[in-house]
């Protein structure tokens, strides 16, 4: 058998992974043609057919199946070992991090400075989103490291906790001032599959309050902007408003909700790349506090 170079089973693994050719080839800085031509090259040295073509789409066979599942533990243990040796000073890759606007806003800018000091190798790619798209997104290995409102509950994800965060009713003090929810208001929330939205959603229900109008942005910063112009009610992250809260220009209009909303990384159950379990074991130091 011809020698097989390493770069061949990373590009397997990552096709195994991610599911195409085109999301491999992103995922290692290069071109699809390329990471055509070094599949093209594996199978010829192993004389066996590890991809074949069904519609538009190629999946592994039966026997590049079974090369993926022998071949991934061995592929973690040797970019493991060869990191640990160097204490992940070689680290080196692009590592895609989802993370919601109150995670962003609390823990990111740290973790993204530890990153950057201790493994300069490491480049990150940051997506502010919602937590049901991150969530997806993780599954489907377009990103590697989530921060997302829990709790999670899906096999395919693995998750440690980073803390909560309290919550608060607020309105402008011109709405407090006219008898806040003495009288039907516009409530904002972000979109209704988010935790956020649940809380909102129940605390008007246990006020016995009325909404005229049930509206959605999925910017938090845009709700609070909304919301101290006069624009209705909504339930805002703390650790979000203590400034305007200070400052008066956004006042409490009904008693805070007594669930918090948790946050957790994500990644994974799978995952096996030891840049990103790293990443994944820092991430579950920090702390949300609010």
């Amino acid at each position: 058998m011809k020698r097989i170079a390493i770069y061949h089973l990373e590009t397997l693994l990552w096709i195994a992974r991610l599911g195409t050719f085109r999301a491999a080839a992103e995922r290692l800085n290069t071109t699809q043609p390329a990471i055509s031509a070094r599949v093209r090259e594996l199978e010829d040295q192993l004389g066996i057919a590890i991809f074949q073509r069904e519609g538009r789409r190629m999946v592994l066979t039966a026997r590049g199946r079974e090369l993926v599942r022998d071949c991934e533990p061995l592929w973690a243990g040797f970019e493991r070992a060869l990191l640990k040796a160097s204490n992940f000073a070689g680290a080196s890759g692009v590592v895609r991090i989802g993370a919601g606007e109150i995670a962003a806003a609390s823990c990111l800018p740290g973790f993204v400075q530890q990153i950057e000091r201790d493994l300069p190798g490491v480049t990150l790619e940051i997506e502010i989103d919602l937590t049901a798209r991150m969530l997806q997104q993780v599954l489907a290995g377009t990103t590697d490291i989530a921060f997302l409102a829990g709790p999670v509950e899906n096999p395919g994800i693995r998750t440690c906790g980073i803390g909560s965060v309290g919550l608060v009713w607020l309105a402008s003090p011109g709405t407090v001032a006219a008898g806040g929810f003495a009288r039907p208001l516009p409530v904002w929330s972000v979109p209704a599959h988010s935790p956020l939205h649940a809380v909102a959603m129940a605390t008007l229900a246990e006020q016995r309050v009325q909404a005229s109008s049930i509206n959605t942005c999925n910017n938090v910063r845009m709700l609070m902007e909304i919301v101290a112009g006069g624009g209705g009610a909504a339930v805002l992250p703390e650790t979000m408003v203590r400034a305007e809260m200070a400052a008066g220009s956004l006042v409490e209009v009904l008693p805070r909700p007594r669930r918090t909303i948790r946050f957790e990384a994500a990644i994974r159950a799978t995952e096996q790349d030891p840049v990103i379990l790293e990443l994944y074991r820092r991430a579950g130091a920090l702390r949300i506090e609010g």
